[in-house]
Parts: C-alpha cells; sequence; structure tokens
C-alpha cells in the first residue's frame, strides 16, 4: 500500500511538473536557446541538462507559486477526462426514472448517493437550490450504497420508485426519514404513495441488482471511493463540495 500511495504521488508531481513546464513553456524554451543546450531525441536528456532544466522549472516555481493552484487545477481536469473517456455515456444513462430535476435538460450532472451517507443528506438541498435555479437541469442519481446493508435495501427501493415514476419524492422521503432501516424505508415508500407490494417486487428484479454493480463498477472506473461523488461535463468532483461549487461545474458544462 504504502508503494502504491508512493507511486501515485510521484505520478502526480511528475504530472504537476509537466503542466508547469507549459505554463513557463517561453522562460524554458529561452533558456535552452540562450546555452544551447542539445538533446539527443534517441537518449533523452542527458544528466546535466536534466538537472539544468529541473533547476530552471525550481526556480520559475519559487518565483511564481500562483502558478501551482492553476498547474492543480489543469491537472484534475486532465485526468478527470481521462477516468471519464469512454464511460460517459454510461455514467449520464439513468435507472428509466432514476431522475430529478428536468429529464429532458440538456445539462446532466450525475450524483453518486447512498442513503446511509450524512453528507449525502446534506446535499440533497444544494440539488434542489441547483434544480431550482437551472430548468435545463437533468440531475441523474446513481444509487452506491456502500455504507451498510439497510442502504442497499433504500436504494432497491428507490429504483422500485423509479419503475412507478415517483423516485424524485421516494428520494426526498428517504433522505428525511433518517438512517435507513425496514421502519424508515417504509415510512419513505409511504410518503412517496408507492405500490408497496408491486414496489417490493421490482426491488427483487435481478435488473435492480444489475444496476447497483454498474454503479459500483462506474464509481470504481472514476475512481470514486465515496459518497457523494458528482460528474457533469469533464469535471468529476468527490464529496459534499456545495451549491456554489456545483453550480460553477454546471455553468462550465453548459460553455
Amino acid at each position: 500500500m504504502a508503494i502504491e500511495q508512493a507511486g501515485r504521488r510521484n505520478g502526480i508531481i511528475f504530472a504537476v511538473l509537466a503542466v508547469v513546464f507549459g505554463l513557463g513553456g517561453a522562460l524554458i524554451g529561452g533558456y535552452w536557446q540562450a546555452h544551447r543546450l542539445a538533446v539527443d531525441p534517441a537518449a533523452g536528456l542527458s544528466a546535466g541538462n536534466r538537472a539544468a532544466m529541473e533547476q530552471v522549472v525550481r526556480s520559475y516555481i519559487l518565483d511564481h507559486p500562483e502558478i501551482l493552484p492553476e498547474a492543480m487545477d489543469n491537472l484534475r481536469k486532465r485526468e478527470s477526462a481521462k477516468q471519464l473517456s469512454g464511460v460517459s455515456d454510461d455514467v449520464a444513462k439513468p435507472f428509466p426514472g432514476a431522475v430529478l430535476g428536468n429529464p429532458q435538460g440538456k445539462v446532466v450532472l450525475v450524483e453518486f448517493t447512498d442513503f446511509a451517507c450524512t453528507f449525502c443528506r446534506q446535499s440533497v438541498a444544494d440539488v434542489e437550490a441547483l434544480v431550482a435555479a437551472n430548468p435545463d437541469l437533468k440531475v441523474v442519481v446513481r444509487e452506491l450504497p456502500i455504507l451498510s446493508p439497510a442502504s442497499v435495501d433504500a436504494a432497491k427501493m428507490a429504483l422500485a420508485a423509479a419503475e412507478q415514476g415517483k423516485y424524485p419524492a421516494f428520494h426526498n422521503a428517504m433522505y428525511a426519514a433518517g438512517r435507513p432501516d425496514d421502519a424508515t424505508i417504509t415510512a419513505a415508500a409511504q410518503a412517496a404513495g408507492l405500490d408497496i407490494d408491486r414496489a417490493r417486487k421490482v426491488a427483487a428484479e435481478p435488473r435492480v441488482d444489475a444496476e447497483l454493480a454498474r454503479n459500483l463498477e462506474l464509481a470504481r472506473t472514476l475512481g470514486f471511493n465515496g459518497t457523494p461523488s458528482w460528474a457533469i461535463g469533464d469535471q468529476l468532483l468527490s464529496g459534499a463540495v456545495g451549491k456554489d461549487k456545483l453550480a460553477k461545474a454546471i455553468a462550465a458544462a453548459r460553455d
């Protein structure tokens, strides 16, 4: 685990340096022209040239530390785009009916959520405010019940509610009810006006299990290891990031 973490840390450092090279390209280009350093395409940089380049980058960072947030932001965007590549359509395609906001909305915000997650509960009001402020916003909710067996039962009932066209009502009622258990799940289903017998039959269907397994695989592909997690446009966000940050991501996705 320590080796894996060290490798990831080194990878991030090298990636940030690559971004910094891009930002400081004019300075470095001038350096090479001034000193006429030669690079052998086959052999790569010599040890002396590499050391000189590293010194230039180090000096540039120390003189211009304000570029680091920009470099990290660029790095996050590149990594997010890479993780989303090839799966963005699958991520944005909801289980039928498991949608908040405008089902025909042009801007799609995807939320991975767990009814047992306190931070997901805190994010409900943020999502409601964003839906109210953005008539073209479609929120695709991906049930990711990873915190407790009861949250799996709640997620299955939520998908059964979607089958009855009552997903938003159950979603809100379940979060309002508190942590999921048999009593709160039943209470939320009743509050949402579900046909309980029909919902229990749908919740037991293989397609519901398949959806939860699919969501878990998508979360792993995107590098998510908790809830809430978000995908919008080419951005991936983790945690209860707040309404303002989500609003900025929505605006960026619309541009």
